[in-house]
Order: structure tokens, then sequence, then C-alpha cells
């Protein structure tokens, strides 16, 4: 087994960010309970000689379960974020960084994983915020064996998915930091597993309730949540004989949208997707807390950004404020940000000045 954070290879990509050269990377990592995986992303850096540069690492946000939804996949994918709902998108799922430019014009240098199962072998394991916070730190120490300046001290920023994983990054173990600092992190719209589940709403709706169509995020989580435990959890505990066909066959070419608009056709056509009453429920619990943010006190300081439209419009601002007052109660350091006029879509772009300014800030 090759150390977490050994780099495999890196090749150089085109890129418009004005004054950057950028490498697509493959690096060893591990998931939550230890075994080693492989994982690609990008890092972004300025152009010319450089030493000490703090590291921005970005978790990105829902995109699937499998290597349809690889963000380094994607045309031209060194690049501001754009998001499957803005009218300039012409692909299936979000990718790109947010405020990249203003990164590289500040002298940061950016990596950007794409976690494991995304581009790499295995079902992704979505929601499982330590597996996808140690791609998100193990990507640096793979940059680190470049050429491109990259120091010891990282901030991290990261949303929706990634949010879980931002939470998730200022909570590893020692050895996962090695020789890196992290500064800061900031949790976008987050949505930690934990607090998801003990709160419910619409996500979890369908878990109680047979007519509701199961969404395919809810479907994702389950996936996953297995993915991450094979020896403890089955997708038969959860799921119909009809769900874990149309998964097992649907998992690494569709994306996270068109996921759930063919679980929602497939449950009015076929019938139940999910198990009533699920079975071994309370080892799926131990699992996704086990997975999760909101279990020790952060590292660093957090900032969290929170839209407030349609209180939530993906993540539920009361997932948000619960992780806060999670944080607080295990005697983090913890502040947040709300954007009012900010749906979960267009929060990156509108908080990613703030979230830059206050992690320069943190610089030693």
């Amino acid at each position: 087994m090759q150390k977490p954070g050994t780099l495999i290879k890196h090749d150089e990509i085109s890129t418009d960010i004005s004054g950057a050269t950028a490498w697509k990377v493959r690096y060893h990592s591990s998931d939550v309970n230890g075994r080693p995986h492989e994982v690609t992303g990008l890092v972004i850096a300025p152009s010319g000689a450089g030493s000490d540069r703090p590291v921005m690492t970005w978790g990105h946000g829902t995109t699937g379960l499998g290597d349809a939804s690889c963000p380094s996949a994607q045309p031209d994918p060194a690049r501001e974020i754009v998001t499957y709902f803005q009218a300039e998108s012409t692909q299936q799922i979000d990718y790109g960084v947010p405020g990249l430019q203003g990164f590289i014009d500040a002298g940061w240098v950016v990596c950007a994983t794409d976690y494991q199962g995304l581009g790499t072998p295995g079902v992704h394991q979505y929601t499982v915020g330590r597996t996808q916070a140690r791609d998100t730190i193990n990507i640096v120490h793979a940059a680190r064996a470049m050429n491109v300046g990259a120091g010891t001290s990282v901030g991290c920023m990261g949303w929706s998915e990634g949010g879980g994983t931002a939470a998730a990054i200022a909570e590893l173990d020692a050895s996962d930091y090695g020789d890196l600092t992290l500064i800061g992190t900031v949790p976008m719209s987050p949505g930690v597993s934990k607090f998801g589940i003990q709160i419910g709403g619409a996500l979890f709706a369908a878990m109680d309730n047979p007519s509701i169509p199961p969404d395919g995020h809810l479907i994702q989580v389950l996936m996953g949540t297995q993915a991450a435990n094979p020896d403890t959890l089955a997708l038969s505990d959860v799921m119909t004989s009809l769900g874990i066909d149309i998964a097992e066959t649907a998992w690494n070419h569709l994306p996270v949208h068109h996921l759930s608009d063919v679980f929602g056709r497939m449950y009015r056509l076929k019938g139940a997707i999910l198990n009533y009453p699920q079975k071994n429920w309370d080892s799926w619990l131990t699992a996704v807390n086990a997975g999760s943010a909101g279990q020790v006190k952060p590292v660093c300081p957090v900032l969290v950004c929170i839209d407030l439209v349609a209180g939530g419009t993906v993540v539920p601002v009361t997932w948000q404020q619960a992780y806060i007052k999670g944080v607080q109660d295990l005697g983090g350091t913890i502040e947040s940000r709300e954007y009012p006029h900010d749906d979960h879509f267009s929060l990156p772009a509108s908080c990613v000045h703030e979230a830059r300014d206050w992690l320069t800030r943190h610089l030693p």
C-alpha cells in the first residue's frame, strides 16, 4: 500500500485562467475505514517559480456516483464554477472552482479533488465526509511533490456535499495532516450527514412514506454509505430488488439529476424502490455518523456560509444551523455568514470573495 498523498502521475492541461498552469493528477488516498484507493483531480498554480505558496483545497458538490460524474473529466475543467442550473451550462454536473482566478491572482495553489469513485474504480462513497476529507487533504500532499511551490499552510472550501467535506477535513487524524497546517475551512451550505439524518426533511421523507418517490440524492446516500461499509451493510437492507437492479445498472453512467429522473419514473411505472420497513437500520445510522463531521472539536476555525432562499433550497438551513451548534458544543471556533438573496446554486459565487478574504486573514 502506497502512503496516502503519494503522487502517481500529473499531466498538464489547458486552462483559460490568466497567469495559471493546470494539471490533472492521480494520487493515493484512503477511505473512512482506512482502505486504500486512488483518486484523480486538478492542481492549478500560478505560472512561474514560487515557494511556500498557500494552498486552497476545494471540496466540490454533488455530481453522482461514478465516472460520468467526474469533474476533472469535463471540458475545460480548470475553470470558474458553472452549475447545472445556469443558462451557460453544457454538462450534466456542476464543476469548476468558485473564485479560481482570484486565488491564482493572490498567489495561492488550488487543489480540486474528484473524490474516490469519480474517475477511479468503485462506487463513490457519497456524503461519507471523512472519505472525501482524506481525498481533499491528500491531494495537497500530492501537489507538494510537484514543482508548483506549494507550502504547508492549507485552507479549505467546500459546497453542498463538499460542505460536509470541508467540515470533516477539520476533524481528521493528525497523521492525515502530516506536515500540513489547516488554517481554516469554509463549508458553504454544508450537507453534514450526521445532522441531516437526525433532522430529516424532504430528502429522507421517502424512507417513511411509500407514497413518495425516492430522490436520487437519497439513493446516493444509501449506495455511498453501503460502499464504505460493505462488511456490515447490504443494499437489500433498504432497497427492493427493483431498486437495486436500477441502481447497479445506472450508478456509473448517470449523473445525479439524470439518476433522480430515472428513479422517479421507474417508481411510478413499476413500484417500490425502498423496503418498508428498512432492515438493520441501527447499523446504517452508526455508519452514517461514523463517516460524518460533528464528531470532535475542529482543529481550525470554521466559517459557514448559509443560503437563505426558501429556507435552503437543497440543504435545509436547519441542517446548517445544527452543524454550527454541534461545533459550538464541541468547543470549536465557528462563525457564520448569511446570504438572504442566494439559493444553493448561486451561493458559492456570491460568498467566495468573503471566504478567500477570511482564509487569507488566517494565514500565518
